[in-house]
């Protein structure tokens, strides 16, 4: 399914490469103000994609190293196309790998930072099994980060907004998906897919539980896609709950720190 929809993605508005290459940023304001100065740092992003944030955070931070690492081979080499024309291989590499097998991956490196987010989560069955990989990947003292979809607008109904899907349900979600969030008219053949609700206490309890320390939590009001068909899209390109109703969370943001002293919290 991903390996088909990353030449459709590369084509499309939403993702709007060649924006992007021009200098549009692919980074949310907010997820730069809550990521920190990074110079100086290397920063492992997860389901990367074919890359637009992976290079961002390279671009933005002249002496940031970032690896990308994805499990579709044609995102891969997408992104690593990119990197080439940016000029930005030198500090942004990108490798092939699932996300629970990372750590056999990228070997004995380990990082400051580790990225994900933006729709990454929903596509994961295990939080803690992850959590723990996170937690393993990262050097003491560094932390994750991400921005991703709020459960709560995962629950609520495409055609009117009343919750039809149960927040705490753990089985999958098996949908036939014809085209994709960033080129919904597309044709294509690879259209069965799997996701999973994790209801916030779930992603924060897996964070615990991997000896994560919690530095923050927020929920915004927008959605990157038009995730129901009753959201409003703003000039700012961001979709919204209509004007004169009442208001859920359609993202949140996590930052989570490992402690300096220790890597028992990641073996607990």
């Amino acid at each position: 399914m991903w390996d088909e929809r990353v030449a459709l993605h590369l084509d499309s508005e939403f993702y709007d490469v060649e924006g992007f290459k021009a200098g549009r940023p692919a980074l949310l304001p907010h997820e730069i103000d809550e990521l920190g100065p990074l110079d100086g740092l290397s920063v492992l992003h997860l389901q990367c994609h074919f890359g637009l944030d992976t290079l961002d955070l390279a671009r933005l931070h002249p002496t940031t190293r970032v690896t990308g690492m994805d499990f579709s081979a044609p995102a891969v080499a997408a992104a690593t196309h990119l990197a080439k024309e940016l000029r930005l291989e030198d500090r942004a590499r990108f490798v092939l790998g699932e996300v629970y097998q990372a750590a056999d991956v990228v070997g004995d490196q380990r990082f400051d930072v580790v990225y994900t987010g933006k729709g990454a989560l929903p596509w994961l069955p295990d939080l803690d099994r992850w959590a723990a990989v996170v937690a393993g990947l990262l050097t003491p003292g560094g932390y994750l980060y991400f921005t991703e979809l709020h459960p709560v607008a995962e629950v609520l109904d495409e055609t009117h907004p009343l919750p039809v899907r149960d927040y705490f349900a753990t089985e999958p979600l098996v949908r036939e998906v014809t085209g994709s969030y960033a080129v919904p008219e597309a044709s294509t053949a690879n259209n069965t897919c799997y996701q999973w609700q994790h209801p916030i206490a779930r992603v924060l309890g897996a964070l615990l539980g991997a000896g994560l320390q919690l530095e923050l939590f927020h929920e915004w009001d927008f959605a990157l896609d038009n995730l129901h068909r009753w959201l409003v899209r703003g000039h700012d390109r961001r979709w919204r709950w209509p004007a004169g109703s009442g208001t859920l969370p359609l993202l949140y943001s996590v930052k989570a720190l490992k402690s300096k002293n220790t890597d028992e919290g990641a073996r607990r």
